[in-house]
This record gives structure tokens, sequence and C-alpha cells, in this order.
């Protein structure tokens, strides 16, 4: 069994925050020392690391406070930080060990972690990329966030920014496609959870590498893992691709 360390949780009366709750309270070789929201101030010095599901806001306020304290270790995932908090976290994972991303599904990132290596073997004169996403019919933005992270991780094994070769969007009639371009679809549709795939295509033959989702309690077990990892880490800004060991720590 895993040495026994102590958690909290920010934010722990949002959904997110209730189901890392569940996740933590489930195993044994961990005690929940806080749970608190936004506002309050429990005592950080009974944890080995926070799990933030919070907000933008709180979440830098949180990393200042660890990092002004030398710790605990934090996860991060609060999305829509704007550049101002982002540069404030890396520079409170100055002193203290964060990870911070926006989707903590072990799976999705095994997938991106793929899909960047596929994209360095696999040569852009020769293969195609798209990035396929299907979620329920309430989601409002497209692409999706994570399929914007595999088309990160694509461009990222190819060594190019994304912004450079991204497809625009396809309607009537228009160009051939160009060389070297990674283009995004998305469907709308009932109740889907979410579906990503990225589709490597040749004149030969066509290599698909996908996930799917199938409950929401996922992203919890990811932060998880997550918090395990990073509560020893040294101070240093990590993600997903750290967490699971396809870049060196």
């Amino acid at each position: 069994m895993n040495a026994l360390f102590h958690a909290g949780i920010s934010g722990a009366r949002g959904r997110m925050g209730r189901a890392v709750s569940q996740v933590l309270d489930a195993r044994k070789d961990v005690v929940v020392a806080a749970r608190f929201d936004r506002g309050e101030l429990p005592d950080l010095s009974l944890c080995d690391v926070v799990i933030d599901f919070s907000t933008p806001k709180a979440s830098v306020e949180l990393a200042e406070r660890c990092a002004q304290a030398g710790g605990p270790a934090l996860v991060i995932g609060s999305t829509g930080l704007s550049p101002e908090e982002e540069a404030r976290i890396e520079a409170a994972a100055e002193k203290v060990a964060i990870v911070r991303s926006g989707n903590f599904s072990l799976g999705v990132n095994i997938l991106i972690g793929l899909v960047e290596h596929a994209a360095q073997r696999l040569d852009a004169r020769d293969w195609d990329i798209e990035v396929l996403e299907s979620h329920h019919r309430k989601k409002v933005d497209a692409p999706s966030g994570t399929a914007l992270m595999l088309g990160e991780a694509a461009a990222s094994g190819r060594n190019v920014e994304l912004e450079d070769v991204r497809a625009a969007p396809r309607n009537g009639v228009g160009e051939p496609r160009a060389e070297g371009e990674i283009g995004f679809a998305a469907l709308r549709a009932g109740g889907i959870v979410g579906e990503h795939t990225v589709l490597f295509a040749s004149d030969d033959e066509v290599l698909t590498l996908s996930h799917s989702a199938i409950d929401r309690s996922l992203f919890a077990k990811g932060a998880v893992a997550a918090a395990a990892w990073v509560r020893n880490r040294r101070p240093g800004l990590y993600d997903m691709q750290d967490v699971l060991g396809f870049r060196q720590a």
C-alpha cells in the first residue's frame, strides 16, 4: 500500500469538489484534512497536497498562499485563467510544486502523449491530422478544450505552433487541404460526455487514436492520482504529461 498522505479540497462544495471527495474518501491511503471553499481559510499546514477546483481568482490566491508558506503542494483544475493569473501561478510554482491541467482524465492524457509521439514520427508531407470531438448538446464552445490540447500535442510533435497550421473550418467549396494542416471537427448531440479521436491519414493507411469518457468521475480520479504524485516533488509547474511519465520530472 502507498504511504499515507493528507489532502485538502478547495472548492469542496462544487460539482468537481464533491467528486474528488468521493474518490478520496474511498481510498485507504489518504486522510482528508481540509474541505473548504473560496473565502474560507483552513489550516493548510495539515495538508501534504491540496486539490483545487474553484475559480481562477481563488486558485491564484491559494497558490500564492501556499508559495508564501512553502507548501502544501497543489493540483489546480480551475479553467479560464487570464494570462496574468497564469503568470502568478507560474511565479508561485517557483516555491511550491503545482500540477495544473485543463483535463485530468488519465486516458485523455495518455492519448495526448501518444499523439505527440505519433506526430513526431509521421512525416507531415505524407500524413494528414484531423481531430474529431463529440459532446452533449449543451456544450457551447467548439472545438473543445481537450480537442485543442490534442491539436497542440500534434503540433508540438511536428515542432510547429498550432495557430500556424490549424485548418480553417470547412464549409462549401474551398481550396484543397494544405500540407501539414491540422483540422478539427465537432459534433454536439444528446448527452455525450466526451469523445475525442485523432486521425492520422496517409494515401496508404489510417491510424486512429481515440478516447471515450463514460463517467465524469474519471476527472476526479485523475486529479487524485496527480495529488499522490506531486505531494513530494520539488517546486515547479507540472502537468499530467509529467504525472504519467511522458516527460522527465
